[in-house]
């Protein structure tokens, strides 16, 4: 005896209906689009933080990332300067520079500082901001010679002059 198929002489159209079928009941889970508790996993690459996040806590072999905001094209840059982490504990990975909309001039972007915890204990390391009025002589690769205001302008420094100093403080468990 032949049964009767919804799709009459085509064994493709019985394909297409279990293809059908496995699309409607696949996917259909909790509705989370990330790990539990929205950690993320061993993928997603280093933890970022972002400028304001001054107590960082990390464990032996963790990768994380400090984020701030540049516009070189303002003369806006940051540094990792000294005193620098305790090696021990933690070592810097470099930085890396996003744009915010291509290469284009003007553009502002994103500047990372990526670090790697070595062993346990607590480290300090020191981020300077300099903006056209803060620091003078700097590129995105050179920092200033002197932390100082700049002879330049002809007003007289005030502490508002003054490049920003972000201490971070990390402990590694």
């Amino acid at each position: 005896m032949r049964t009767a198929s919804i799709f009459p002489g085509s064994r493709s159209g019985a394909a297409i209906a279990a293809a059908a079928l496995l699309a409607l009941t696949t996917g259909c889970g909790p509705g989370t689009d990330g790990p539990a508790g929205g950690s993320p996993g061993p993928a997603d690459g280093p933890t970022s933080y972002t400028a304001k996040d001054t107590d960082i806590t990390a464990e032996p072999g963790e990768r994380f990332a400090v984020t701030v905001d540049q516009n070189a094209s303002t003369r806006e840059y940051w540094y990792l300067v000294d005193p620098e982490p305790d090696s021990s504990v933690l070592v810097s990975r470099g930085r890396e520079h996003a744009s915010d909309s291509g290469d284009g001039a003007g553009a502002g972007g994103r500047l990372a500082f990526t670090f790697e915890a070595k062993g346990k204990g607590v480290t300090r390391f020191t981020l300077l901001h300099c903006t056209f009025t803060t620091c003078q002589g700097n590129t995105s690769e050179l920092p200033p010679e002197t932390t100082a205001p700049s002879d330049t302008p002809a007003t007289e420094a005030t502490p508002s002059q003054a490049p920003e100093r972000i201490t971070y403080t990390v402990t590694v468990d």
